[in-house]
């Protein structure tokens, strides 16, 4: 299709026929090329034309199988997050660590097959396989030990959970780069919402709470255990379901938010590093500091990857644009300092799955970054489009998968389990 279109740029009515013949594919191929035919003054029209397609002016209206697919998605799980209740497990938090991630993403990948009308037999299949393996893989490993492979594993399984996630919401097509953009902005649009949904909840639990115990009721237990446990695994999914139906909202919301929080996120980076500076603190023998210091560097990473995407559904903004470069350039130095105390560590005490797996991390997201300055700098200072920016971060999830992978299936070949 990108090559038809390539091809009738300059022809209006061929256009037209190729976008009322495939309207998902013109609009996936007219992404890809955008950057190519831009010059073109067709090529703005369909910009202008083809975003307006994404932004409708009304909320889509609910119907009741929606609905069904909703409550039904949201009841799955809950019961399986019930399960060492309903089955009297002696040690539930041993189930949750080891099954937590696999039942959230289980009500999501059914939500989202459901809706999206994956049904196709094969891949239902290769669906229901991966859940079985990574199930009986993870439920297998020892449930009590001190091995930091192990415990590694848990912290990774939910982000290949996240991965197979993905690959469900695009539709199993790994070389549409756009359907990956689509995932990357709904993680956005999704944060958002949970984030104000938990806000929500958590309000109503309070009130709940108190106008029983008002009257002489002690409901907290029950409410804890069964509507709250329930409700903050349906959360994703009831998150999902708003973005789906109520476009016009996130559209609106997420963009504003990515506007406002990367510069506020800039401003604590260098503030940081200037305290960092001044401070006596040792950031190369502090082992909890250094652990501080890397959760922050993926938090900025996924503030960064969030306002690019966001950015990318309005006109051009060069403020922002300009914002996210510096960003990228304040958080390429944190994650060197981070690099530079993780070889120290590892010099003066050795290898371990933690270190290595710190690492990695990191020395992934360096070159990540590295490539989003590159885009940011086209984007900022010569001819380019932010939309640029954002192929480069599908292309590059791939290789966080692999990692993923390694994590979970090399490590405790690699460094046992014991």
């Amino acid at each position: 299709m990108k090559n038809k279109i390539k091809e009738h740029i300059n022809d209006p009515e061929k256009l037209e026929q190729l976008f009322n013949d495939d309207k998902n594919a013109f609009e996936s191929g007219f992404e890809e090329v955008y950057s190519e035919i831009e010059k073109s003054e067709l090529s703005e029209y369909w910009k202008i034309r083809l975003d307006y397609r994404k932004k409708p002016g009304t909320i889509t209206k609910t119907n009741l199988p929606d609905i069904f697919i909703l409550l039904t998605s949201c009841l799955v799980t809950g019961v399986l997050i019930k399960i060492p209740f309903i089955f009297n497990i002696p040690t539930p938090e041993v189930f949750y660590t080891k099954n937590a991630g696999i039942i959230v993403f289980s009500g999501l990948i059914l939500y989202i097959t459901w809706t999206n009308k994956v049904f196709e037999l094969k891949r239902l299949i290769y669906i229901l396989a991966a859940f079985l393996i990574l199930t009986i893989y993870v439920n297998l490993l020892p449930s009590v030990t001190d091995s930091d492979s192990i415990y590694l594993v848990y912290i990774h399984l939910p982000l290949l959970m996240w991965c197979l996630y993905g690959l469900v919401f695009i539709d199993f097509n790994l070389k549409d780069k756009i359907k990956r953009i689509e995932f990357i902005r709904y993680n956005g649009d999704l944060a958002i919402l949970m984030a104000l949904i938990a806000i929500t909840g958590g309000i109503l639990t309070g009130i709940t709470i108190g106008l029983f115990e008002a009257i002489g009721i002690s409901i907290e237990n029950f409410y804890m255990e069964n509507v709250v446990i329930v409700g903050a695994v349906s959360v994703p999914i009831v998150a999902t379901y708003i973005i789906k139906n109520y476009t016009t909202l996130t559209n609106k919301l997420a963009p504003i938010i990515a506007n406002i929080f990367s510069p506020l996120v800039l401003l604590t980076a260098v503030i940081f590093l200037i305290a960092l500076a001044i401070s006596e603190k040792d950031l190369y023998s502090d082992r909890e500091f250094l652990l501080i210091f890397n959760i922050m560097l993926l938090g900025v990473m996924a503030v960064i990857v969030f306002s690019i995407s966001e950015t990318s559904t309005v006109r051009k903004q060069k403020f922002n644009e300009l914002i996210l470069f510096i960003l990228s350039i304040i958080t390429v130095i944190i994650d060197l300092i981070a690099l530079s105390a993780i070889f120290y560590r590892l010099g003066t005490f050795g290898l371990t799955p933690n270190r290595l797996a710190v690492l990695g991390s990191n020395i992934l997201i360096l070159g990540n970054l590295v490539l989003l300055i590159i885009d940011l700098y086209k984007v900022n200072f010569k001819i380019s489009r932010i939309r640029e920016v954002e192929l480069t971060i599908a292309k590059y999830l791939p290789l966080y998968l692999i990692w993923i992978l390694f994590v979970v299936f090399g490590f405790p070949l690699f460094f046992g389990m014991k």
